[in-house]
């Protein structure tokens, strides 16, 4: 295994939040080796540019978008909207390029698993065509078991290979809930037959690479290394 997806429940549930950490962490504890960083594709402005900001200037990190649309709509939509054709095509040359000149790619996807890629697919179905080992970013939230458990039975239905679930603290929690009250790890575990990697902590500021390098800390790396087919080095 080369490459890793990240991907998540929905929009804004922390994917790139997990995706910016691990690549944070690989640049500080495994600089020797180098790092394909795919968006599979993007509408609207946001995680291109910010990778760009926290990691264009190092030579061991690749950051490819090979598709990008200006309405932040899902793709069809905003594919339509620019007149032009969603051509997958490119996407898959772009992450196969990546697999062969870099040591690891991580690709962060957008949307949820069940949100369109096409008119005809979802990022679910890329997930288990091309064969991704896939993770999947939960936000905790009000909800999150039942989104949770809806999104692993999507995954079960396509046969995509989780490999396990990341909590996301998407905001600072001021409610009267306790984020463990919002998602129980045992609880979800329990429903879903899937392993919780970790809980990442709120970060308002992802540009602070030294606290995204310090969150992955809370992910079980010994399965993330074992996943990665990589000894990774801890501090």
């Amino acid at each position: 295994m080369s490459s890793l997806l990240i991907a998540g429940t929905d929009t804004d549930v922390g994917k790139t939040f997990v995706t910016a950490s691990l690549v944070s962490y690989w640049q500080k504890y495994q600089s020797n080796l180098s790092l394909g960083l795919l968006k599979l594709m993007q509408t609207g402005q946001g995680d291109r540019e910010l990778y760009q900001q926290l990691f264009g200037h190092l030579d061991s990190v690749e950051i490819v978008t090979p598709l990008s649309f200006d309405a932040p709509l899902a793709p069809p939509i905003a594919a339509e909207l620019a007149g032009e054709d969603i051509d997958l095509a490119i996407v898959w040359n772009s992450f196969t390029s990546l697999e062969q000149k870099q040591d690891f790619v991580l690709i962060e996807a957008l949307g949820g698993l069940g949100s369109p890629v096409t008119n005809e697919l979802i990022v679910g179905n890329l997930a288990a065509e091309w064969r991704l080992p896939t993770v999947l970013v939960v936000p905790i939230k009000l909800g999150a078991i039942a989104q949770t458990v809806a999104n692993v039975a999507l995954a079960r239905s396509l046969n995509i290979d989780l490999r396990g679930i990341i909590l996301s603290c998407t905001s600072s929690f001021d409610a009267p809930a306790k984020p463990e009250q919002l998602a129980p790890i045992n609880l979800i575990q329990s429903l879903t037959q899937t392993p919780i990697l970790g809980v990442l902590p709120y970060i308002q500021d992802l540009r602070e690479q030294d606290k995204l390098a310090a969150t992955t800390q809370c992910l079980a790396l010994s399965e993330i290394a074992s996943n990665w087919d990589l000894e990774l080095i801890l501090p």
